[in-house]
């Protein structure tokens, strides 16, 4: 049943609570992710990332070649209730290869959960995506995890955020034992122990027992004494749990586990369903903030093709960001000014599918066969028309030209690269010297061109071989008449995204100061190409 009114469209999107979860390749986000679901109890059974025996694999990882590598290509959407709430979740690629998929996913969110692994800490993919939230202020929640195995100590993991990031720990709970003999964990606004007991291969919820104070000494002796103490000093040095320093994304409430057993995940769902903002109002591409209860509006973060293999349909995902969204209704895409009906709108868990008729701020939709929409475009009702600021794009880093191994398939090689470059899986570029049979992919790394190969061959049937080139500084060229001066040697070129930008590539610095030395007229950007803002 749809909301009518303004209070009611308020009321509902107050209890969203949409977020990401933000990690290094490996630290289980994908398994935390899992059991979340699994604590949610919108799965009856967790699965593994890297498969054991008897469990199966995540609902999130659904491409044949996630399940393949272990990792997350791919962002998910799972949308599940929780309690009072609604809670949308959007797992995201770890891998630094698909930065660029993260990065609009956390465009669309409204806070963050920072998962790092016990034993290695803050590690580099975790540091440039923490710097974009805190580029868009998303408050975060730290998940210290796999505290089950041989790992750092628990205030010096604390110490890092405070050194590394500037960001203030605050523990909610602490874990009774090291890292590698995990007996549970004090839960500080309570001041009891909850101790797990563990699940035939952590694949159903764990089993709590909480404990009182005595009885947790009784228990484990020393080892709840200890994690006692340590927490009460972190707090004395700044660590007391404050929700406005949370949410002005100065300071994270920490939480340990085990997301692999299990363990703490019920105190992480808790704690984003009570401290997790909703929804509030976005600037548009002017800086005038949209209210949440204005006409619907929303943009698409993602788009992606080959979920459903017997339909072979495209899917745009979207962020609706006021209003509220009516499957049937007619919106107008800001980018184009077209109309675009919204027949077929779908919410997803993982690879599964059901049909939406509404939804509301931090909603996330699945619009299909969106041929028509693009990333970061905008859709809106009624006037005035509103417009969110476009999303960057990363400047590549690697480059290599496209072609099919069977020329035969030209037109699904098309198809294909057309849509591959609408996704964003990769840039594709083009020049009149090389001709639309032969496209530039260009990446932010290498592993996005296997992705490329894979999805070429399985999906759009046309395998393609895929020939480097040397190139590694990029430049935006301004003024077009200038591309055949560096279209002349062998040492640059000039390409054009499919965006219309003009990108000069040099074979390296050294080539691109001696180009600029022999023509000072050059008009190129040094600002790059649309970067990120969190670098």
């Amino acid at each position: 049943m749809a909301v009518d009114t303004a209070s009611d469209v308020l009321g509902t999107a107050g209890r969203r609570r949409t977020f990401a979860v933000i990690s290094h390749p490996d630290a289980g986000k994908s398994t935390l992710t899992e059991a979340l679901a699994l604590h949610a109890r919108v799965i009856s059974e967790a699965g593994a990332v890297h498969g054991k025996a008897g469990r199966r694999g995540v609902v999130s990882d659904w491409m044949e070649m996630e399940q393949a590598r272990g990792i997350s290509i791919t962002s998910a959407a799972l949308q599940f209730g929780y309690g009072d709430c609604v809670v949308n979740l959007l797992d995201t690629p770890g891998h630094a290869d698909f930065s660029e998929d993260t990065y609009r996913v956390l465009t669309a969110v409204d806070s963050a959960v920072m998962l790092l692994d016990a034993a290695k800490g803050l590690e580099p993919q975790t540091l440039k995506l923490f710097e974009v939230c805190r580029h868009r202020d998303i408050p975060v929640i730290t998940f210290i995890n796999k505290w089950d195995r041989p790992g750092r100590d628990a205030l010096a993991l604390c110490d890092e955020l405070v050194e590394r990031i500037g960001l203030q720990p605050m523990p909610l709970t602490w874990p009774v034992g090291e890292a590698g003999h995990f007996k549970g964990v004090a839960d500080l606004r309570t001041g009891r122990f909850v101790r797990y007991e563990r699940t035939a291969g952590g694949a159903t919820a764990a089993t709590e027992e909480h404990l009182d104070p005595d009885a947790a000494l009784a228990a484990v002796g020393p080892e709840w004494t200890r994690a006692v103490e340590e927490a009460e000093l972190l707090a004395m040095s700044g660590g007391e749990f404050d929700r406005e320093r949370y949410l002005k994304a100065t300071a994270t409430p920490v939480l340990f586990g085990a997301a692999v057993l299990n363990f703490g995940v019920r105190h992480l769902l808790d704690l984003l369903v009570e401290l997790a903002p909703p929804p509030a109002p976005r600037p548009d591409a002017a800086g005038a903030e949209r209210p949440v209860d204005a006409p619907f509006s929303g943009f698409v973060f993602k788009v992606q093709t080959g979920m459903d293999r017997a339909h072979r349909d495209q899917v745009a995902f979207a962020r609706v960001c006021s209003g509220v969204f009516e499957r049937g209704m007619v919106v107008t895409n800001a980018t184009t000014g077209r109309p675009f009906a919204t027949k077929y709108t779908q919410q997803m868990f993982g690879r599964e599918r059901s049909t939406v008729d509404t939804a509301y701020p931090g909603d996330v939709i699945g619009l299909v066969n969106a041929t028509a929409l693009r990333v970061g475009d905008t859709l809106y009702a009624g006037k005035p028309a509103v417009r969110y600021p476009r999303l960057p794009t990363f400047t590549p880093t690697a480059f290599a030209v496209a072609r099919p191994t069977d020329l035969g398939k030209a037109k699904q090689f098309r198809r294909g690269v057309e849509q591959l470059g609408a996704e964003g899986v990769v840039q594709v570029l083009t020049s009149d010297r090389r001709g639309d049979a032969a496209p530039v992919f260009a990446a932010v790394g290498p592993m996005q061109f296997e992705v490329a190969a894979h999805r070429m061959d399985a999906e759009f049937n046309s395998p393609i071989r895929l020939d480097q080139l040397p190139y590694s500084t990029v430049r935006r060229l301004l003024d077009p008449e200038q591309a055949k001066i560096l279209n002349t040697g062998t040492r640059s070129e000039v390409l054009t995204r499919a965006d219309g930008t003009l990108l000069a590539l040099f074979l390296d610095e050294i080539s691109l100061g001696m180009a600029r030395r022999l023509n000072p007229e050059l008009a190129l950007d040094d600002s790059l190409v649309d970067t990120d803002p969190g670098d």
